[in-house]
């Protein structure tokens, strides 16, 4: 056992300054038998630590039901066989590019703009969650014979908002549940983020990926003691679909790390390596200098352009860390460990059948239900997946433009059966009007037979996931019912998935 504590200007381990020279490796984004080798290779770049993020919505699926807790200490027993402290970020928001920043659709649904703030029944359901996963991070501190040497409290606060109440509240909880290593916030190296994201008697530390001095001084002026810290250092970037990919140079990346540890601070490379969003857990990002344009949807693979590829293997900004790490380290670094098995000659499958869309949602798809206005993903309680939304256009009338207001993500709209477009957030309007049928038809309870009336579908759409209800839009007044048809999330996650 070690009693790691924070210092006036250094991090003390047994009373002796000690630098944190860490790495970010997300535990839920790289398969477990592969976490030993990429642990191996923090440790061959020259670092002594790693840190992760912890998705609240990936192991609690529904209120109260929890999925695979234990794989955080069992990724935290991995860290520590390999030589490795470990920082933990609990959240309960994470961001990391992931399905609504990590927190359940169910909670988001219920509570809307209630979440990260001090409203009662949202600390609630974080208490409770927390009640269920630190159990998993106390029992392997340091001071217990573990790994861990710091805890996060929220994540980028100040970036979203500055209810001290709320962070104050996420602390003492911390404390409550036996968190006794430091705990920290990370913000922005801007006067509004450290404002709003520090807590009195926290340490602070600072994320950027350039002018490491000037986002120190920026610390200096909210915390004038302390340890220094870059908890993000942004060596890479995260890609969208459809965008160039993004690559920063390797020596460029490794001057700014030089510039970091010069200035005698600790660091969290970010990402060490970034693996894979699995299962369509990928977020989405918005535009804008403020976050408030159009949503963007994050790839699949989380590669971030870091020193470790996806794959696991050394790229030139591992070679050239590795470099600068060196001349901070105790003693020579460790080699690599042999490079991850490599697949063999590439496979050609040829797709010789298919089936179509209604025929899946048919065999797959719950019953058909009838609305008034088409309900959210979250109150279907579908967290990722396909809902197709149903309606029929009224007449007589002559054609006019379809729109789909609080549109989230992508829809792909059928106007009898026929595909006629893809419709986004800031692509609201069908290329081609839609016509009313020629002459009024009598009412009907059920859904009409095929080709009796025009009608138009969009599966695939995420409506209102800010939980207002506009029905889609078909001026003018376009009818009331809407007919959705689900099918297992698991089984066709969405694509996009919008990150908090």
């Amino acid at each position: 056992m070690a009693d790691f504590t924070v210092g006036e200007k250094d991090f003390l381990l047994d009373g002796r300054p000690v630098r944190l020279l860490s790495g970010a490796l997300h535990y839920f984004r790289v398969h477990e038998s592969q976490w030993g080798h990429r642990l191996a290779m923090l440790r061959a770049m020259g670092l002594n630590c790693v840190e992760t993020y912890v998705p609240w919505n990936l192991h609690e699926p529904a209120p109260g039901r929890h999925r695979d807790v234990a794989a955080l200490g069992r990724f935290l027993d991995a860290a520590g066989a390999a030589g490795l402290w470990a920082i933990v970020r609990p959240g309960p928001y994470i961001c990391a590019e992931w399905e609504n920043g990590g927190l359940p659709h169910w909670l988001t649904g219920a509570l809307g703009t209630r979440v990260r703030t001090r409203d009662a029944e949202y600390l609630g359901h974080v208490e409770r969650w927390f009640r269920a996963l630190l159990p998993q991070v106390v029992a392997r501190q340091i001071d217990r014979g573990g790994p861990v040497v710091m805890v996060q409290v929220e994540n980028e606060y100040g970036s979203y908002g500055s209810d001290r109440v709320y962070l104050r509240a996420l602390a003492d909880l911390l404390g409550e549940l036996g968190v006794s290593v430091p705990l920290f916030t990370s913000d922005g190296p801007e006067d509004h983020m450290l404002s709003g994201g520090c807590v009195p008697g926290v340490l602070a530390t600072a994320n950027f990926g350039s002018n490491a001095r000037e986002g120190f001084e920026a610390l200096r002026r909210h915390r004038p003691e302390g340890p220094l810290m870059c908890m993000e250092f942004w060596c890479g970037w995260f890609e969208h679909w459809g965008a160039e990919p993004v690559a920063r140079d390797a020596d460029e990346a490794a001057g700014v790390l030089h510039e970091i540890l010069e200035c005698g601070a600790s660091v969290n490379l970010y990402m060490a390596h970034g693996g894979t969003s699995f299962a369509g857990w990928s977020g989405a990002n918005r535009d804008g200098e403020e976050h408030l344009g159009v949503l963007r949807p994050d790839v699949t693979s989380y590669d971030y352009d870091a020193p470790i590829d996806e794959y696991g293997r050394p790229t030139p900004k591992f070679w050239a860390f590795r470099e600068v790490l060196a001349k901070y380290a105790r003693g020579p670094l460790p080699k690599p460990p042999p490079a991850p098995a490599a697949l063999g000659a590439p496979v050609t499958v040829p797709l010789t059948q298919w089936v179509a869309a209604e025929d899946v949602l048919e065999a797959l798809g719950s019953a058909e239900e009838v609305y008034a206005t088409p309900p959210t993903f979250e109150e279907l309680d579908v967290d990722r997946g396909v809902v197709r939304y149903r309606f029929e256009v009224p007449g007589p009338r002559q054609p006019y433009p379809l729109r789909v207001l609080g549109l989230r993500d992508r829809a792909v709209v059928y106007v009898d059966g026929v595909r006629a477009g893809v419709l986004t957030e800031d692509e609201a309007v069908l290329p081609e009007p839609v016509a009313g049928p020629r002459r009024p038809r009598p009412p009907r309870r059920g859904p009409p037979p095929d080709g009796s009336r025009p009608h138009a579908g969009l599966p695939g759409a995420a409506l209102d996931r800010d939980q207002r209800h506009p029905p889609p839009d078909l001026p003018p007044d376009a009818g009331a019912g809407s007919q959705h048809r689900r099918r297992c999330a698991d089984r066709r996650p969405r694509r996009l998935a919008p990150a908090l």
